[in-house]
């Protein structure tokens, strides 16, 4: 990260999400011209990160959106997402939500249960519509990343299974207030290894073909995203590289005729756009730790304590020769720690820490635990500023 960026930052309260403008832009027009030369759609996931510059920007790109609850679809309308081009997931969609999708006219609702369908069903029927719905399959694949953010085995709550579809099937005569137009997977996130999505395409393939065969002409499949980022190396790894990525699915996935094939990307887009920004309030020396402790915790980045995740740590301020110290927060909680035995140059009050590839889950997950204050976002084309804006998402 550009040292630079801390004269820039100088008066601004900390901690706060500083984002490369420059670094999205390229990361959106990659994908996106990448998906665009193969006909691919892409729906941004907004858990990623909701932010509503980011939204804007990503939207203005041609992106549809990937949202979870009824509020992402209300803040993604009102950033420019087209309606169309809205697919609603989540495994326990409100009424309340499933008539924000409803009223919105949205591109399909990713129905994940039984009694979702149902559900769906009565509250469109009670509209005078009919709902297009793509059902989330639980493909039993193994994503080979955390447990928390696996998504597609049997034992995960996520999806219907196959021993289902001859339900889903008589179920789909009765209701009439819905259209099956889609087949939608998402096996999980922050995937490294590509022979996971090899077997995606295997398992889409022969889940295809069986509705097929039993008379289902649907134009759309859904393969979810889950592309992961170089989180130890970002300034060597800024953009995914999606070419191969998509490549992956046009050399390995049979489309009938007429198909589309969707995407939803999140972690992929906007992840090495982000950096937490923390100063230093006090360095502890002890006789086998050095500890840094920094103003942001795990209620401004909640990664590395929930899933013991791994971000590549700056000192922006400091040419000093390297030591290793714990890097810690100040919230009342043993795992407020970001890092262990991280090699930074010496360390003083003051200095300004970067924990890197945070654009992802990071300012969208934060928390006020211990009342503490949602930490703001600055963006590289508005600064100098004198403050950040508080956003409370």
């Amino acid at each position: 990260m550009n040292r630079t960026v801390t004269e820039k930052l100088a008066g601004i309260i900390t901690p706060l999400y500083y984002y490369d403008v420059d670094l999205l832009k390229k990361t959106v027009e990659t994908a996106k011209s990448e998906a665009d030369k193969r006909g691919y759609i892409l729906h941004y996931a907004t858990k990623a990160n909701a932010n509503p510059k980011i939204l804007k920007i990503i939207f203005a790109a041609g992106f549809g959106a990937d949202c979870v609850s009824g509020n992402e679809i209300l803040r993604s309308v009102e950033c420019g997402v087209a309606p169309a081009l809205i697919t609603f997931a989540g495994v326990g969609k409100t009424d309340t939500e499933i008539n924000t999708g409803l009223d919105n006219d949205i591109f399909t609702f990713n129905c994940e249960s039984i009694p979702e369908m149902e559900n769906i069903d009565r509250l469109a029927e009670a509209k005078g519509k009919t709902a297009d719905i793509s059902i989330r399959i639980n493909p039993d694949v193994d994503a080979k990343t955390h447990e928390y953010i696996s998504t597609g085995k049997k034992e995960n709550k996520f999806g219907i299974s196959a021993w289902d579809f001859e339900k889903v099937i008589e179920k789909l005569k009765i209701l009439k207030n819905l259209n099956l137009i889609s087949l939608h997977f998402h096996v999980g996130s922050q995937i490294m290894d590509t022979s996971v999505f090899v077997e995606v395409c295997s398992r889409v393939n022969s889940f295809n073909q069986w509705f097929k065969e039993r008379g289902f002409d649907l134009e759309h499949i859904n393969v979810g995203g889950g592309l992961g980022i170089d989180y130890h190396t970002p300034d060597k790894n800024p953009i995914p590289d999606f070419a191969s990525y998509f490549a992956i699915f046009e050399q390995n996935l049979k489309l009938y005729p007429g198909q589309k094939l969707h995407f939803e990307p999140g972690r992929s887009i906007v992840a090495q756009c982000g950096s937490l920004i923390s100063r230093v309030l006090y360095v502890k020396e002890g006789k086998t730790k050095n500890f840094v402790i920094v103003d942001a915790g795990m209620t401004d980045l909640i990664r590395p304590a929930l899933y013991h995740a791994h971000h590549h740590i700056e000192n922006l301020s400091s040419n000093g020769a390297q030591k290793i110290y714990d890097v810690a927060g100040p919230i009342c909680e043993s795992a407020d720690c970001f890092d262990r035995d991280v090699h930074l140059p010496e360390t003083k009050r003051g200095d300004f820490i970067a924990l890197r590839s945070a654009g992802a889950y990071g300012e969208v997950m934060a928390s006020q635990y211990n009342l503490r204050a949602i930490p703001g976002s600055v963006f590289s084309d508005e600064i100098p500023v004198k403050e950040c804006e508080i956003n409370k998402i």
